[in-house]
């Protein structure tokens, strides 16, 4: 109850607190699907590439968020602003499970269903855009959720450099010793992974089903 006091109080700051959290995740997802989808398509196509891109959002995801943001504040430009820097950071996070996942959906497609596209005169092109991505495409949102859900957990770090977001709430929280306060980031920024997971999982069981 003290918490639910706190966080009505402080509704105000909760839900500014909450909708940059919500941009942070959304742009670094946006971002990584934009650099992901494609990756993951190319390492398909292209069997050779499939190890050294893996391999590479493998690494990324070894390094402690805290250390990353450290290797990336000298960085020009992005230093100067904290949010570009957490943006940058949610973005390398989220490309693993995108990319896998967009590989092994292209990858699965049957190649039976891909020897009957080509033999209806459809170019590779074609291929991709109406036979393999339909088919794929509910494994590559299996790929985005966890990319979102991983994100919404890792944004609150970004509070450590000054980005914003509910990691505001629960670094001041621990300054403070107060578990109100780091509740009041920690419930809100929970309440968004679940969200997120039920929503894009939802839309990922309808796309396998059609």
């Amino acid at each position: 109850m003290n918490v639910l006091r706190f966080m009505l109080h402080n509704r105000g700051q909760v839900l500014e607190l909450t909708l940059e959290h919500l941009w942070l995740v959304g742009v670094s997802t946006v971002f990584a699907m934009l650099i992901g989808i494609p990756l993951g398509i190319l390492i398909a196509h292209r069997q050779r590439l499939n190890k050294p891109v893996l391999a590479a959002a493998n690494i990324i995801q070894t390094i402690p968020s805290l250390a990353l943001f450290g290797f990336l504040l000298p960085v020009p430009w992005l230093g100067d602003r904290s949010e570009r820097l957490a943006i940058l950071a949610l973005t390398l996070y989220a490309l693993l499970p995108i990319i896998r996942n967009t590989y092994t959906g292209i990858a699965g497609v049957d190649s039976a269903v891909l020897e009957a596209g080509r033999g209806m005169g459809l170019t590779e092109s074609q291929l991709l855009f109406q036979v393999e991505l339909p088919l794929a495409v509910s494994v590559i949102l299996s790929g985005v959720r966890i990319a979102i859900v991983v994100a919404v957990g890792l944004a609150t770090i970004a509070a450590a450099i000054g980005a914003g977001g509910l990691g505001e709430f629960i670094f001041r929280g621990l300054a403070m010793v107060d578990n109100r306060v780091i509740l009041a980031g920690a419930i809100p920024a929970a309440i968004l992974a679940l969200m997120a997971d039920v929503g894009v999982g939802w839309l990922e069981r309808r796309l396998r089903a059609r």
